[in-house]
């Protein structure tokens, strides 16, 4: 059998089987009273000579080591050392009963030993330091976060049973704390951030459903802002200057206070400009750091115009307002803003200037007035003027009056002379301190005036003198004129010498061109045409000139037998029936 002392007193001889089976036993951790006895095991086969017990299992011959012993003679079993329940909560070992000589007299029999809890652990919160997050203004039992704890106590046992509270949160008492979860919610109505933003709550937790070991730790509550104050103007009334001509500017700041979190849309202020800037000149804008308005120009201003703006502004936040925020009695403000005046530069109302003068126009000859106007009509101030840019030196300009004269005859063809058109520059400059100025273009037209009559090009020619056998020769002329005082041209014979007429005739080839053909066969030899050339210009010119054409012997094929009479004048002239074959082989090859 095997019992504690106790036990062994009524113990029955019968009950052999039965002792051997041990309850489990029971003993405290901590115990402190070392060696301390467990209980003492005995076999009912007790034999002559005696029987050896031994114990086997964790704290005996397996780790940890030596926590048990037996006295193998007595069966005694002892504590040898203070036992800690949240290591181990229990101990399994094996009994065994042996004669001397080492036989087993009975099985082998469980012997378990339970270590009882002692609440020798404090519950400790799983953070230092709890935060959480509720909106100002929250409801009553709007809940904001939890805290929880642990107790390495037997978790079946009051030692480990927790409850939490508040010890500490400021006079207030906005929260409460759910004791057996540790949730904290709003208590009372109230939470404004504006008044305190933070809340820092000493918690506790306490085993033994309260009564027992403690520990703390801290819960920090933020609260998170709504619109529930709207922003205002620090004043009523805000003045600021800007120079006349200036855009893209800031003009000035105008300044609002919002008890709002700074940084958060709800108080990011919005400025409108309400009145007073009927033409769109000026715009407002937020410096998201300071919260200022920042007032600027997007258009230029004209002292001459206005010379100051009243302007009525609002401010509201990016975020709507909370319906239960009062409204704000600063919510418009008064910009006055005065506009200086500053020295502007003269103006040319018609730049570039267009003008045509005829070519050849005499020197000296006046051809356009080019003036500036001064903006500055406040200010008396006068423009003097100078040629900025004169390439061809054609110009010549009065500084008081900005007349522009010719210096010289201004003739096509020109270097100078872009598309017929000759640009300068006109510099205009007032008598301020420092002076301003301003250039002007003038762009010159200078009309072509038809003053070349066309000249016969070539003046000579070499022809067969049989009619209709190779007898005509294409007449050309050129003109120094432009279009549409050139092309155009108009042959004849000389209306002086009607008597050529019974002998040759001319026709129209192209615009350019003519054909000369003789009418009667001709001896051979050179003869002297006077030809009348007109143009078509306005009005048109016209000249007399003579052609020299030398008469050849005709071949079958219409072409002089003479070669060398060809030869010797081929390059002063080209037969009809010559042109008609360059023409018609360049038309084979294309």
């Amino acid at each position: 059998p095997a019992a504690p002392q106790a036990w062994l007193q009524h113990e029955a001889p019968r009950r052999v089987k039965r002792a051997w089976v041990i309850p489990p036993i029971s003993v405290s951790e901590n115990h402190k009273r070392i060696p301390h006895l467990l209980v003492q095991i005995k076999s009912d086969k007790q034999q002559p000579g005696g029987v050896i017990y031994s114990i086997k299992g964790p704290g005996v011959d397996e780790e940890p080591l030596g926590i048990f012993s037996i006295d193998k003679f007595s069966g005694k079993v002892f504590l040898n050392a203070m036992l800690d329940r949240e290591e181990n909560d229990r101990y399994r070992l094996r009994a065994f009963a042996l004669d001397l000589g080492g036989v087993t007299l009975e099985d082998p029999t469980d012997l378990e030993i339970i270590v009882v809890d002692q609440n020798d652990n404090r519950p400790l919160f799983r953070q230092d330091v709890f935060t959480g997050r509720v909106v100002e203004g929250a409801e009553p039992g709007t809940c904001v976060m939890t805290v929880d704890a642990t107790d390495a106590d037997d978790p079946d046992t009051d030692n480990a049973a927790l409850r939490y509270s508040i010890l500490e949160q400021g006079a207030a008492g906005m929260f409460s704390i759910n004791a057996t979860t540790g949730e904290i919610c709003t208590a009372r109505p109230g939470l404004d951030r504006e008044t305190m933003a933070v809340y820092n709550l000493t918690v506790q937790a306490a085993d033994m459903s309260g009564d027992g070991l403690t520990t703390t730790a801290m819960a920090v509550i933020y609260l998170e802002d709504i619109n529930d104050n709207a922003p205002e103007f620090t004043k009523e009334e805000f003045s600021m200057e800007v120079e006349e001509q200036a855009a893209g500017v800031d003009v000035g700041r105008v300044f609002v206070h919002d008890k709002d979190l700074a940084g958060s849309p709800s108080w990011l202020a919005k400025f409108t400009i309400l009145e007073g800037d009927p033409e769109g000149a000026f715009a407002i804008r937020t410096d998201p750091h300071t919260n200022d308005g920042v007032l600027s120009v997007v258009k230029p201003l004209d002292h001459e115009v206005r010379d100051r703006f009243e302007l009525t502004l609002s401010v509201q936040n990016e975020r709507p307002l909370e319906p239960s925020a009062p409204a704000s009695p600063r919510a418009l403000a008064t910009v006055r803003v005065r506009v200086r005046d500053v020295n502007e530069a003269p103006v040319f109302r018609e730049n570039p200037r267009r003008i045509s003068v005829l070519e050849g126009t005499a020197p000296g000859t006046a051809i356009t007035t080019y003036t500036a106007s001064d903006p500055d009509t406040h200010l008396i101030q006068t423009l003097s003027y100078a040629l900025l840019y004169d390439p061809a030196d054609w110009l010549k300009l009065d500084p008081h009056t900005g007349t522009v004269r010719t210096k010289r005859e201004l003739l096509h063809p020109s270097a100078f002379l872009q598309g017929g058109w000759y640009i300068a520059l006109v510099l205009a400059r007032d008598d301020a301190e420092p002076p301003l100025s301003a250039t002007g273009t003038l762009s010159i037209e200078i009309l072509e005036v038809n003053d070349h009559a066309p000249q016969l090009q070539p003046p000579a020619g070499v022809l067969c003198g049989r009619p209709g056998r190779g007898g005509t020769l294409l007449l050309g002329a050129t003109d120094d004129d432009r279009p549409p005082h050139g092309a155009p041209f108009h042959f004849q014979l000389s209306p002086q010498h009607p008597q050529l007429a019974r002998n040759w005739s001319i026709a129209r080839f192209n615009v350019t061109h003519a054909v000369l053909a003789v009418l009667a066969e001709l001896p051979e030899g050179p003869y002297s045409l006077p030809l009348l050339l007109r143009d078509s210009g306005t009005p048109p010119r016209e000249q007399q000139q003579l052609l020299n054409v030398s008469v050849c012997p005709c071949g079958r094929d219409g072409t002089c037998l003479d070669g060398a009479l060809a030869a010797a004048t081929a390059g002063a002239g080209i037969t009809l029936g010559a042109l008609l074959i360059i023409l018609g082989s360049a038309f084979l090859l294309l």
